[in-house]
């Protein structure tokens, strides 16, 4: 029987009551779990009990964002939306066998879109139907508040908001709270979590690595594009006392009446918060929604230190080539000669740099053409070099580190872009169509089986790939993805500084909000 969805099969029955999913060619599925509730600005807390089985088979509500988006690069990403609530805890589950005897590796899966944007769902990519069947792990995705439903600075309007700037974290740790309690009835091993997350998901999972109480809720970490320089776009940046000031004053609500906030509706809500973020910036003061350091959250272990816990989880930390390129000249990278190649470096990085820079890229990409060097991230690399090299030096647990250099053959070549490599991850090429490419099923069985081994033992290395060491102090071994997959000790010592050193300014700025009179909305780009 290829679906199942009757009263007896498949139902779990959890701390907080009967859960009714399906089953469909041999996974079963359950969407739309509520794992928390809470009020606006406040921590959460478990979910309500309910008597009889209710349905899990419809997705949940996921975190309004403040700017609708404009669908751009569906090519490349292809995405979903959904309807939206401020109370939007709500969880997925994929898993073959609810077996509670199973003791299945768990992948708990955080979505991209900074701390602003996103759901557990967004990406057609992040099924979790093919980890589940194929690979024999149980795969979690979860929803939580974003932007200022999760990370507005309420502390000095009240007690109960001394941690409003980190609720949208909280969330996330109370969704992890649920998979201990709850995800070996789903026939995963509670001690056996691995929390993965790409862009903005992978800067939760450091994050996450830095609050004490999800301590022993996870046991593996894996970031994706997620390191970025501390003070940058993930770094919260004017999210208190004057923001919250400007929301009440375009609200007429007095600044001792401030917990009325708690109760606008969310329309008039997001409006006003746009309306104070576009003041915000038109003085100066670019508004960031991310968590801050206080005392539920250490520190960016970049700014400080990592936190001892952390240095026990065993870590993969990687990125992807490209990242987000800049805008394209018109000319198809693919049909470059070597001069013509030699010409565009020397453009770009200008007649001292361009010939450094494209014989260090050909020395750490030796199977891809010359002609993709002036497509170099150099955003997250840099910070994401530093954290493997300074977690590496300091932990007891393994450092793993990965570049996904990828070229794809669209729009006369184009290097791997953020995002591309999340459906390899997922055992998802399949579902994508742009990844239908040559020897794509290779690829994607090398990306997953890499990171399900990760899962199930704290070590990537496996059948398919060649042989993959963990980072030392001095030695920072890389693992490229690609059509050819390789190692390299070291590849960014030399590459790295000579993007630092000659390329040109680039900074991700995705603007403030829309003017009032502007339905357009912001490039939609995670």
């Amino acid at each position: 029987m290829e679906f199942c969805c009757s009263k007896e099969t498949p139902v779990v029955q959890t701390k907080q009551g009967k859960l009714r999913g399906f089953r469909f060619k041999g996974v079963d599925h359950f969407y739309g779990i509520r794992y928390a509730k809470a009020k606006r600005f406040q921590m959460p807390e478990p979910a309500d009990p309910w008597e009889g089985v209710r349905d899990a088979g419809s997705y949940g509500m996921i975190c309004p964002v403040l700017s609708e988006p404009q669908p751009m690069g569906e090519v490349m990403i292809p995405h979903r939306f959904w309807p939206s609530s401020e109370h939007c805890q709500y969880l997925n589950v994929w898993t073959d066998r609810c077996d509670p005897a199973a003791k299945k590796p768990v992948l708990f899966w955080i979505h991209g879109g900074g701390y602003s944007a996103g759901s557990s769902i967004e990406q057609v990519c992040y099924d979790g139907f093919n980890l589940a069947k194929q690979d024999d792990v149980v795969v979690v995705s979860v929803n939580h508040r974003l932007n200022a439903f999760g990370y507005l600075d309420m502390s000095a309007f009240g007690k109960k908001y001394e941690n409003s700037v980190n609720v949208g974290m909280a969330d996330l740790v109370e969704a992890l709270r649920w998979v201990r309690d709850n995800i070996a009835q789903f026939g995963g091993d509670p001690d056996n979590v691995t929390i993965f997350g790409q862009s903005g998901g992978g800067a939760k999972v450091t994050v996450l690595g830095q609050i004490p109480q999800a301590d022993g809720l996870f046991h593996k970490a894996i970031v994706m594009s997620g390191v970025i320089a501390p003070g940058g776009l993930l770094d919260a940046g004017n999210t208190g006392e004057g923001l919250v000031r400007e929301i009440l004053r375009a609200l007429y609500i007095p600044e001792d009446q401030a917990e009325r906030l708690e109760k606008v509706p969310v329309p008039q809500f997001i409006w006003a918060v746009n309306r104070a973020v576009r003041a915000s910036y038109k003085q100066g003061k670019p508004v960031n929604w991310a968590p801050k350091p206080n005392h539920y959250y250490v520190c960016d272990p970049l700014e400080g230190d990592f936190a001892p816990h952390s240095l026990t989880v065993p870590t993969m930390v990687g990125s992807v080539m490209a990242e987000f390129a800049r805008p394209r000249d018109g000319r198809a990278r693919d049909s470059l000669t070597p001069q013509e190649q030699e010409g565009l470096a020397n453009e770009f990085y200008g007649p001292e740099g361009g010939p450094k820079v494209l014989e260090a890229f050909r020395k750490a990409y030796p199977h891809i053409s010359g002609a993709y060097a002036c497509d170099l991230d150099g955003v997250f690399l840099p910070a994401t070099v530093e954290y493997v090299k300074k977690k590496a030096k300091k932990a007891s647990a393994p450092v793993y580190n990965y570049m996904f250099a990828k070229v794809f053959d669209y729009d006369g070549g184009r290097a791997a872009w953020h995002c591309s490599d999340i459906p390899y991850f997922f055992h998802n090429g399949g579902l994508i169509p742009i990844c239908h490419q040559p020897g794509y099923e290779k690829l994607d069985a090398q990306m997953s089986g890499a990171f399900v081994r990760f899962a199930r033992t704290g070590d990537p290395n496996g059948e398919g790939l060649p042989r993959w060491e963990r980072c030392q102090e001095g030695k920072m071994v890389t693992m490229v993805f690609g059509d050819t997959c390789y190692t390299q000790e070291n590849m960014q010592d030399e590459l790295l500084p000579l993007l630092q050193a000659y390329q040109p300014p680039f900074s991700l700025d995705f603007g403030v909000p829309a003017e009032e009179e502007d339905e357009e909305g912001n490039a939609w780009v995670f």
